[in-house]
């Protein structure tokens, strides 16, 4: 199984990530803020994430790694 790791407090909640991943995986948390004040995005799915990297791939500031 693969994981996903996001550093919430770079993330700038633009959801690039959320719109690339073929299995939605990822999500932005409304209800959570980090540090600059965006929405950032987080695994809900974490079990059906196939290793792709789509999500990490599309991130403009690197802030996904994708483990298999």
């Amino acid at each position: 199984m693969a994981k996903v790791t996001i550093n919430q407090d770079r993330c700038k909640g633009c959801g690039l990530c959320v719109s690339v991943c073929p299995k939605q995986v990822l999500e932005l948390n409304k209800a959570k803020l980090n540090r600059k004040g965006y929405n950032p995005a987080e695994p809900v799915k974490p079990e059906a994430c196939i290793g792709c990297a789509m999500c990490a791939t599309m991130c403009p500031d690197c802030v996904i790694t994708v483990e298999k």
